[in-house]
């Protein structure tokens, strides 16, 4: 039997959403005069609730203003291995390190499946011990150098279990031999959570709180 742990990354292991916090920390080094279109972005982002634009299209958008519209894998490399340092000095729960610790003793192959994009969420992975990544990725040229936009799906909601399956195709394994935990703190990762064999909701807002009571699922309250 092979066992896995599934693990959303913001707000389950870290203690913020890191998107926006990766946006101001890369304009704050490659160009500080960024900084000034912050207001313009809170102004994009409130379209989202109003259905007006889509998570995807509204990533493309918001690395394009705070980042540019193409970086190079170098630029990329300098600016996600400065943030993860961050977020693992300063944003990661200890209950989540030692959650992670716990799976890791068990013999859990330790999985992140986050919304983020995969070419910083890998490099938080890689601090944190983890064996492997699915994330949304981003669009890139022949080269290599990363463009503004998602490519393929954004990996949230029901895209999450589809690429989750898709990775665990990947990798060989079959479904009905392996044991899976997940653990997220929002209920757009219901899928998830009814797919896998053990569904843990982690400081759940208040719809995954009321979904975990239902179902039955386990709920921590991490600080």
């Amino acid at each position: 039997m092979v066992r896995i742990a599934i693990y959303d990354m913001d707000k389950t292991i870290t203690r913020a959403p890191t998107w926006t916090r990766f946006l101001v920390a890369g304009a704050r080094r490659r160009a500080p005069w960024r900084l000034a279109l912050l207001p313009l972005i809170g102004l994009v982002a409130l379209g989202h609730p109003l259905r007006l634009i889509d998570r995807a299209r509204l990533k493309g958008v918001t690395q394009a203003l705070m980042l540019g519209r193409r970086m190079t894998e170098a630029e990329v490399g300098e600016l996600v291995d400065a943030f993860a340092a961050t977020i693992d000095t300063d944003d990661v729960m200890a209950e989540a390190r030692d959650r992670i610790a716990a799976d890791r003793t068990a013999g859990y192959r330790l999985v992140l499946a986050t919304a983020s994009y995969r070419y910083y969420a890998e490099a938080i992975a890689r601090r944190l011990g983890f064996d492997a990544v699915v994330a949304t990725e981003v669009r890139r040229d022949a080269s290599g150098d990363v463009l503004s936009g998602v490519a393929g799906e954004n990996c949230y909601g029901p895209a999450k279990r589809r690429m989750v399956e898709a990775w665990l195709a990947a990798e060989g394994i079959d479904r009905a031999g392996a044991h899976i935990r997940f653990y997220s703190d929002h209920v757009s990762d219901a899928p998830m959570l009814e797919a896998a064999d053990e569904a843990f909701a982690v400081n759940p807002h208040p719809p995954l709180r009321r979904l975990a009571a239902e179902r039955g699922w386990t709920i921590y309250d991490w600080t």
